[in-house]
C-alpha cells in the first residue's frame, strides 16, 4: 500500500517529462548565453539533464529519504563543472524546476516536494571537496594506487602481472578484491566526476578488472559442494554488475552454491528461475536512485508468492550506501555495503542447515 509521499512521488514521477520540457525553455529565455556556450545540442541535454533532476527528487520523495536527492545534487555540481556548467547555471534550473512544481502540482503534494527540492538546494552552497578513496592508513594503499595506475596507464597485461603476483605471494584473495579492486573502482568514478579521466578510460578499467577477475577464478574456484544458494541479480536498466561479480565470488569462495544472473534482469523471468531453481538468498544491487523503488516493486512481488516465503532477500549499491535505513524501506531482509559484509548480513539470515530442499 502506497503511502503519501510514495503517491507525491509517482505522480511527480509522471508529469516529470512536462515539468523538464518547461524549465528548459525558460532557463534559456533567461539565459540566452546559453544557446552560445552549449551549441545546437544544448536545449536537449539540458532537457534530459532535468529530467534526471525531476526522477531523482521523485525518488527521494517516494523513499521517504531527503538523503538520496541531497547526495545527489552535490555530487551533480561536482560533476557538471567538468561540463563546463555553473553552480549558478545549477542553481538557475532548480530554482526554475521549483516554480514549475508550484504551478503544476497542487497540495498537499506540492509542499512535500518543495521541502525536498528546498534541502537539495541548501546543501549545494558553498565548495564540496571530493576526497580520494585511495588513503595511506588504509590497507594495501600502494598496492591499489599501483594497481590503478598501471590501469590509468593502458597497461592490462602488467596490471593482471602485478595481481597475480600478489596472489602468488599469498595475499589473500577476498583482500585482493576488496582493497584493490573495489577501492580501484571507487577511486576511478570519482576521477570521472571530477573531469580528470573519459568515460572511455573509465570503461576501459572497468573492463580490464572485470577480465583479471576471471583469471584469478581458477586459482582458487573449488567444485561447489555447500548446500545453501545463492541467486544474485541488478534490476532496472543497470550497467554496473562488478560489486555484484565481486559479492557473488565472495559467496563462493565460502562454499556456497552461487548463480549470478547478471544486471537488468527482467522481474518475471527472476521469479520463474526462482521458482525453478530454489534459493535461500536473493541478492539484489542498485546503483541508480531512480531504480530503488524496481527493488522495492519485486521484493514486494516475491512476498507475494507463497512459494517464495522461505527467501531471505539482501540489497547493496550506492543508494543503500547513502541512507542506512533504505533497505526497510524496500522490504528487504538485510543489506551490506560490501561483500564481505554481506556474508556477515548472510550468515545471520540463513543458518547453516538449509531451509529448502530440491
Amino acid at each position: 500500500m502506497y503511502t503519501n509521499q510514495q503517491n507525491a512521488g509517482e505522480r511527480l514521477k509522471m508529469i516529470a517529462e512536462q515539468l523538464a520540457e518547461d524549465v528548459t525553455l525558460r532557463q534559456y529565455e533567461r539565459q540566452p548565453d546559453l544557446r552560445q556556450r552549449f551549441g545546437p545540442s544544448g536545449i536537449a541535454r539540458t532537457r534530459q539533464d532535468s529530467l534526471y533532476h525531476l526522477r531523482y527528487l521523485a525518488q527521494s520523495v517516494s523513499l521517504e529519504s531527503p538523503l538520496l536527492f541531497i547526495n545527489y545534487i552535490i555530487w551533480l555540481k561536482v560533476l557538471l563543472m567538468q561540463y563546463k556548467i555553473t553552480a549558478e547555471d545549477l542553481r538557475i534550473n532548480l530554482e526554475l524546476m521549483k516554480d514549475a512544481i508550484s504551478t503544476k502540482v497542487k497540495p498537499p503534494d506540492r509542499e512535500l516536494i518543495l521541502s525536498y527540492l528546498d534541502m537539495g538546494m541548501y546543501h549545494m552552497r558553498g565548495e564540496e571537496s571530493v576526497p580520494s578513496f585511495l588513503q595511506p592508513d588504509r590497507p594495501y594503499f600502494r598496492e591499489a594506487e599501483q594497481y590503478l595506475g598501471l590501469l590509468l596507464e593502458g597497461q592490462r597485461r602488467q596490471a593482471a602481472e602485478f595481481i597475480m603476483k600478489l596472489y602468488d605471494d599469498s595475499i589473500p584473495v577476498q583482500d585482493i578484491y576488496l582493497h584493490i579492486f573495489q577501492q580501484s573502482q571507487y577511486e576511478i568514478g570519482r576521477l570521472w566526476q571530477l573531469g580528470q579521466i573519459t568515460i572511455a578510460q573509465e570503461h576501459f578499467c572497468t573492463a580490464c578488472t572485470q577480465s583479471i577477475i576471471s583469471q584469478l577464478y581458477p586459482r582458487w574456484l573449488q567444485t561447489q559442494s555447500g548446500r545453501k544458494r545463492l541467486v544474485a541479480t541488478g534490476v532496472g536498466e543497470e550497467l554496473h554488475e562488478i560489486g555484484l561479480r565481486m559479492l557473488t565470488d565472495f559467496f563462493e569462495m565460502e562454499d556456497w552454491n552461487t548463480f549470478y544472473l547478471g544486471s537488468n534482469m527482467p522481474v518475471e523471468s527472476l521469479i520463474r528461475y526462482l521458482m525453478e531453481q530454489p534459493a535461500d538468498l536473493l541478492a539484489v544491487s542498485v546503483t541508480m536512485t531512480f531504480h530503488v523503488s524496481e527493488v522495492a516493486r519485486l521484493i514486494e512481488k516475491i512476498r507475494s508468492i507463497r512459494e517464495l516465503d522461505g527467501l531471505k532477500i539482501i540489497v547493496g549499491g550506492m543508494p543503500f550506501n547513502i541512507d542506512g535505513d533504505l533497505w526497510k524501506k524496500v522490504g528487504a531482509d538485510g543489506y551490506a555495503p560490501d561483500a564481505g559484509t554481506a556474508l556477515e548480513v548472510a550468515a545471520q539470515l540463513v543458518p547453516d542447515t538449509r531451509c529448502r530442499e530440491n
